[in-house]
């Protein structure tokens, strides 16, 4: 049986896209996404709930989103699930984000 990995998201960005190069000159952005889901619990009260996730996205499109979006801009995105691991003084961390590949405007365009 295949595995599947695909994770569709729709959130505010929690900071400004941060632009970078590799080597190889491909462009790589950085940004935070915070999905928010509000719920009515059973005794009628709403529930809220906030998941922030660090997204990740290559190439030209890497470079529209830091041209075209700021914190706190919403945005569709379409990708992967990753996981990496790395040690730091003496104590290991690991980490979920998301390899955007694709991403679709929501709302009104900035910068």
């Amino acid at each position: 049986m295949s595995n599947f990995n695909q994770v569709i998201l729709m959130g505010n960005l929690t900071r400004d896209p941060e632009l970078s190069y590799t080597p190889g000159k491909t462009a790589v952005v950085e940004f935070g996404l915070a999905v928010n889901r509000k719920w009515k619990k059973q005794d009628g009260s709403e529930g809220d709930e906030v998941l922030f996730i660090d997204c990740q996205m290559y190439g030209k499109r890497a470079e529209v989103v830091n041209k075209h979006f700021t914190k706190g801009n919403s945005i569709f995105v379409q990708g992967r699930l990753r996981f990496e691991q790395w040690e730091s003084g003496g104590k290991k961390h690991s980490r979920i984000w998301v390899l955007v590949e694709n991403f679709e405007f929501v709302g009104e365009k900035s910068k």
